[in-house]
């Protein structure tokens, strides 16, 4: 009886590890929520998922962004979702609503950096996925919210992708009409964004 009782309990470690070791947590906001696209597997999250697969690499990709979230909304919830998923890695990609509502560049750089910090603390590696805003709130301000991501990728050590939107955000064909959201020809470039800085990290 004993026996099993160790052989069930090895069973639930090397299961929990597993999991621990397979499962990419994508914790942004309407860009990977897909907000706007008339299919979710249209989405940039969903794509990976395919890619990931088709390049033979065993991961789960878990996506928990919400439309609309602010990085003081995702410091609150990002601790349940670690606790519940237990990400080998977390993709951050929050921020542009700071921006879009002018919110302290300085806070937004806290938040991101305690993000960081909980998910490197719960085992995981992070990738952070920075954006710009229109100069239109500023110069100064759309500089300073552009370099809080570097700023905190250095301080921290993390991966980083400098603009998420590269080669997107000021092409009329890979963008919504809201000029904020890409749409469906625009989710494959954002996969190449996030896949070149992504790739180093993964594990077959």
């Amino acid at each position: 009886m004993k026996r099993l009782i160790v052989l069930f309990a090895l069973t639930l470690v090397t299961s929990w590890a597993y999991s621990d070791t397979g499962t990419i947590l994508v914790f942004g906001d309407s860009i990977s929520a897909g907000l706007g696209l008339s299919a979710p597997d249209q989405g940039w999250v969903a794509l990976l998922q395919h890619k990931l697969q088709s390049e033979g690499y065993d991961y789960q990709v878990i996506n928990a962004s919400v439309s609309g979230e602010t990085t003081a909304g995702g410091l609150a919830r990002l601790p349940r979702a670690l606790s519940l998923h237990h990400p080998s890695i977390v993709i951050l990609e929050l921020g542009a609503n700071d921006g879009l509502r002018a919110l302290p560049v300085d806070a937004m750089r806290g938040n991101l950096e305690q993000m960081a910090v909980a998910a490197s603390a719960a085992g995981a590696q992070v990738l952070l996925l920075g954006i710009r805003i229109p100069p239109n709130y500023g110069l100064i301000y759309s500089e300073q919210f552009y370099s809080a991501y570097g700023q905190v990728a250095a301080k921290l050590h993390l991966h980083l992708v400098h603009f998420f939107l590269q080669d997107v955000a000021l092409d009329g064909a890979l963008m919504q009409s809201d000029g904020t959201h890409p749409n469906e020809r625009g989710q494959p470039h954002l996969l190449q964004n996030a896949w070149l800085a992504l790739q180093p990290m993964l594990h077959h």
